[in-house]
């Protein structure tokens, strides 16, 4: 039943109806009162690396001490030139043609560069084909600029690839750019090169700008190897996101950064939109810029953590083991990210909602999980987890996951 408001009630927004973020929303405010009642809360929703004691190298910290007094006066625009020339460098690296400094902007993470390159593309009314299952904050700033977003679809049973054909069948006059996700948040997949060709020649095919959310490039297990959109984007404009909250573990930080790529002559209006809302909000935070010339340049130490021995690469084989053990359950490896995406079997267990399960498992277990339907699933069956805690931890709690399953099995 809806309370009626109050008269003169102060209201949101129009633009805001249709907006969701989950990931941040009931369930964590649920979980946040619990914790005020002295319940502690094991917090799986997000994959908040520096909370389970997965720390940022010894050198970046430092680097960023020994020049915090460079950080008292505003940066220019897009960013400390030093940061962002070894953004480009890393470009470079990765073999990104046609990147320059002045092609790069730095952030408040690259969900606020997110924000700022949909905006200045989008009029109202016009489409962002956006991955399903997908990263819940695409479509949220696409309603946001008054667009509308389309899910095209990814396949489990093919490893969360994402499916050409139907992608192709969406694309209409209105549409004006895809969104890849790669590695994938919430499935772990990475795509192939096939895949990614595949949706560039769709892109250029029908003037569509490329959107490539990256942000786990560096975060990848066995022999997943990751290919920036970019490099075989050409002269179509790519918009590439990244920063140093997963790979280096800053999440804190809030430094990201944004890459536009293609031919300068095709994208230079809304280049400018872009300088416009970059010069609007001043400039990012200048602390965490600091810390991008070292990560970059310095020793990976993701790699450590992500191959056989290392840390998360135990925990993810752990977690999914289990996961994929248990009775009406079925997980995909994931080949990249810090992510675990269960099916649950609706059959065997009945599921009218996957929110409310996430609720009753948080009541009852204390375990703060996302429900599928955060990133745009249409079926109540699937559950999002991070593998972030150590294996001790994990095992109690697929301990506790299993014991919930099981009472609630048909």
């Amino acid at each position: 039943m809806t309370t009626a408001l109050p008269k003169n009630a102060l209201c949101k927004s129009n633009r805001l109806d249709g907006v969701c973020y989950d990931l941040r929303g009931p369930l964590l405010q649920t979980a946040t009162a619990m914790e005020e009642e002295g319940h502690h809360i094991l917090k799986l929703n997000i994959g908040n690396l520096g909370a389970f004691g997965l720390n940022a190298p010894d050198e970046i910290l430092r680097d960023v001490i020994a020049n915090l007094w460079r950080a008292q006066p505003y940066s220019e625009s897009q960013g400390l030139f030093s940061a962002r020339k070894a953004v480009m460098q890393h470009c470079q690296q990765q073999g990104i043609p046609q990147v320059d400094v002045d092609d790069i902007f730095l952030g408040n993470g690259a969900s606020e560069l997110i924000q700022m390159a949909v905006q200045a593309l989008l009029n109202p009314g016009d489409e962002l084909l956006i991955p399903c299952p997908g990263y819940p904050l695409w479509s949220a700033v696409t309603r946001l600029a008054n667009g509308v977003p389309i899910d095209y679809h990814c396949v489990e049973a093919q490893g969360w690839q994402p499916d050409l054909e139907q992608l192709r069948s969406l694309i209409s006059p209105r549409s004006r750019g895809i969104v890849v996700i790669n590695p994938n948040n919430p499935t772990g997949a990475v795509y192939s090169t096939e895949v990614l060709e595949g949706i560039t020649a769709l892109a250029q095919q029908h003037g569509l700008v490329l959107f490539a959310d990256e942000i786990y490039e560096k975060t990848l297990y066995e022999a997943a190897s990751h290919v920036p959109l970019a490099k075989l984007a050409g002269d179509l404009c790519c918009i590439t996101f990244s920063g140093l909250s997963k790979n280096y573990r800053l999440a804190g930080f809030r430094s990201g950064w944004m890459i536009v790529s293609g031919d300068r002559r095709h994208r230079r209006d809304y280049y400018e939109g872009l300088r416009l809302l970059s010069s609007m909000r001043l400039c990012s935070n200048v602390p965490g810029q600091l810390a991008v010339q070292t990560a970059l340049g310095g020793h990976q130490s993701i790699e450590e953590l992500v191959s056989p021995g290392g840390r998360l690469r135990e925990q993810r084989d752990h977690a999914w083991q289990r996961l994929d053990a248990m009775s009406g359950v079925s997980c995909y490896q994931p080949e990249g990210a810090i992510y675990l995406f269960p099916r649950l079997d609706p059959q065997h267990f009945g599921i009218a909602s996957d929110e409310q399960l996430a609720l009753e498992l948080l009541q009852e277990k204390k375990i703060l999980l996302t429900p599928g339907s955060a990133f745009n699933w249409p079926q109540p069956d699937h559950l999002r987890l991070t593998f972030l805690p150590t294996i001790d931890v994990m095992e109690q709690a697929m301990d506790s996951i299993e014991d919930f399953l099981g009472q609630r099995a048909c």
